[in-house]
């Protein structure tokens, strides 16, 4: 008998539901495949035609048939992943006229960044900008597109979170969070507890660390601005996810302080449906009737 104790690894050919799966014994030099978690990794390498690593080289082709396999299964993931999104697309399209002066140098680098693709949630606000631009030509710059490719569906959360707390202005070009609102220090004031007033937005899901995060992705200026000095009876009028809403100033030399949104962070918030945060509004009319007289039309209905 062979007292050999060095293992090898052999192949079941007998059971169908192995996928191949090479299957180890004892040597622990040799990488093990046989748990669920190896064979979830094994499954994730077949896709992108990258499991000869893990194969013993009995079973793996030329490496020169791999590079082809593997450049077959991008093609085709990309192919599956652009042909979603146009059906996506197509949906959101079905009761818009499409602008006949759609730019096709800007819908050939759009299928370039959006066919990698694969997320269901990402695909639908890929569909959302192409529908826009074609109904819209001019809506999304090939910048924005080029942030948007780069971020990951937790930072598309992030930029949904963001878009409940903002108000934008009539133009809906300008986007912002209020943080806060004050008076300039005066005799009259100078030890008024309520001269400042700050909006917690942490509180509300949105820290400082998510702050940076945005100003990561160039959607969100990271330092806080502020408004013009009002006087008393100066009106701010503004638009909180479908509601409007209008300050009118109560007390002279006061501002409102933000953070603002970037061009390509007001770009992209038109992909998210307002969603309005009752919880914060409620804080926001608060800490704002200090300074401001508040009126909020709700929509009919």
């Amino acid at each position: 008998m062979n007292t050999d104790k060095t293992s090898v690894i052999v192949m079941d050919g007998q059971n169908e539901n192995n996928n191949n799966l090479p299957v180890e014994s004892s040597d622990p030099k040799k990488k093990s495949t046989d748990s669920p978690i190896h064979e979830q990794f094994f499954k994730i390498t077949q896709k992108f035609g990258l499991e000869a690593a893990i194969m013993p080289i009995e079973k793996q082709m030329p490496i020169e048939d791999r590079s082809t396999k593997r450049e077959r299964l991008a093609s085709l993931r990309k192919q599956k992943n652009i042909e979603t999104i146009m059906e996506k697309t197509f949906a959101y399209c079905a009761n818009k006229s499409i602008d006949k002066r759609t730019d096709l140098d800007w819908f050939d680098r759009y299928i370039a960044l959006a066919e990698n693709v694969s997320n269901k949630t990402m695909q639908d606000l890929w569909a959302k900008i192409l529908a826009g631009e074609l109904y819209r030509p001019g809506s999304y710059s090939l910048k924005a597109l080029k942030i948007f490719r780069d971020m990951s569906i937790v930072d598309a959360k992030l930029l949904a979170k963001a878009c409940s707390l903002a108000v934008k202005d009539q133009s809906k070009k300008n986007i912002r969070i209020i943080s806060g609102a004050y008076q300039q220090p005066g005799i009259f004031n100078f030890f008024d507890k309520d001269r400042q007033k700050y909006i917690n937005l942490s509180h509300f899901g949105l820290n400082y660390a998510d702050i940076l995060s945005l100003a990561d992705n160039h959607l969100l200026y990271q330092q806080e601005s502020e408004s013009s000095i009002m006087a008393s009876g100066d009106t701010l009028n503004f638009n909180y996810n479908g509601l409007p809403l209008k300050l009118n100033g109560k007390r002279t030399n006061t501002a409102l302080q933000f953070y603002k949104f970037t061009p390509i962070g007001a770009e992209l918030a038109h992909l998210i449906s307002d969603k309005p945060n009752d919880d914060f509004f409620a804080m926001l009319k608060q800490q704002l009737s200090h300074h401001f007289e508040i009126n909020v039309t709700t929509p009919s209905g």
